[in-house]
């Protein structure tokens, strides 16, 4: 009796044990470009499996290439990514929608850098004179954070009940695609709302200038990318989530300790034979490029999207959207 009384015991043990086992496979959706830098050198460097390796857990990453924002959303949602990089108003957006079930927040913020509205049209003096002659291309009408950016503008310039003002002059096009139609007018398009590399070409082309950034329309530097998990998995698997957190802190100190060998690292790892190193050294290195895990202007996002009802239940402050393992970084 005594024999089954322990056998029984170490059954339950064993049984505990596994339903508390952290998974041994995670899937991470990856975009392109090199504001996504410091996860393309967790990949290459096997910094989480490093780390998780510490904290006495093996892992198998899988990196899956993804086109876009709404790829990394559906993955996070069907359980099958674990992690991926998404701008500020898509976080906010998903922590809003999904409090009642998966729970998605941000574990940390990734990269800030500025957003420049390109245009070609000589009349514009500001946004303010933004008419029916123009067409911006923005990589989606309405929720992406350059459409984000021009709603916040709009109701700066005319109030909130025209904050929705500028929709009506933009169009969906993917960066490529949105330089190539500014090249050559493409439909109209006479302006964009650029990223790096792209605003840099763009600038080269005949009467290209910045009229505004999403850094002056949002007052000072923010962070356009966040890296993202759900709340189930954050609990169910503390040691792989801090495992990763630690690999992003290590990459990124990879990065801002020599932006040199950090710049040539992008060229090799993204296999990038049309941009230079001094371009893309020129890019990480310039004053408002950043790769940090503290996140900026994200609250204030989130304040205006509550308050022109994107979403129904703003956060109070903004560490409600992330969860508490950065909660004691400088952040806004």
């Amino acid at each position: 009796m005594r024999l089954k009384a322990i056998a029984a015991a170490l059954l339950i043990a064993a049984s505990a044990t596994t339903s508390r086992a952290e998974i041994s496979e995670i899937t991470i959706a990856q975009q392109f470009g090199v504001a996504f830098l410091p996860l393309m050198l967790m990949e290459r460097d096997g910094l989480v499996e490093k780390h998780a390796k510490a904290a006495g857990i093996e892992v198998k990453t899988n990196w899956q290439k993804v086109a876009g924002p709404s790829v990394v959303n559906d993955g996070l949602l069907s359980g099958t990514a674990h992690f991926g990089a998404v701008g500020a108003p898509s976080l906010v957006t998903l922590w809003s929608k999904t409090k009642g079930n998966v729970g998605v927040k941000g574990m940390s913020a990734l990269t800030s850098y500025p957003l420049y509205f390109v245009t070609r049209n000589p009349d514009l003096k500001s946004l303010k004179d933004l008419s029916g002659k123009d067409k911006i291309a923005v990589p989606s009408v309405k929720i992406s954070t350059q459409a984000l950016m021009l709603q916040m503008a709009a109701l700066d310039l005319f109030g909130q009940a025209n904050y929705q003002k500028f929709d009506e002059y933009t169009v969906s096009l993917a960066h490529p695609d949105a330089m190539v139609a500014l090249m050559n007018n493409t439909g109209g398009v006479n302006a964009h709302f650029a990223t790096s590399p792209f605003y840099e070409a763009e600038m080269k082309l005949p009467g290209a200038r910045v009229l505004t950034t999403s850094y002056d329309i949002l007052g000072g530097r923010a962070s356009a990318l966040v890296v993202i998990t759900t709340t189930k998995f954050h609990d169910a698997n503390p040691k792989l989530y801090r495992a990763f957190l630690a690999a992003e802190k290590e990459a990124i100190e990879i990065i801002n300790k020599d932006k040199k060998t950090a710049a040539k690292a992008y060229l090799e790892i993204a296999n990038d034979r049309k941009s230079t190193l001094e371009e893309i050294f020129g890019v990480i290195n310039d004053k408002d490029y950043a790769f940090t895990l503290s996140p900026e202007k994200v609250f204030k996002t989130a304040v205006f999207m509550g308050k022109v009802g994107t979403i129904k239940d703003p956060p109070a402050k903004w560490q409600d959207l992330f969860f508490p393992d950065i909660h004691d970084l400088p952040g806004d």
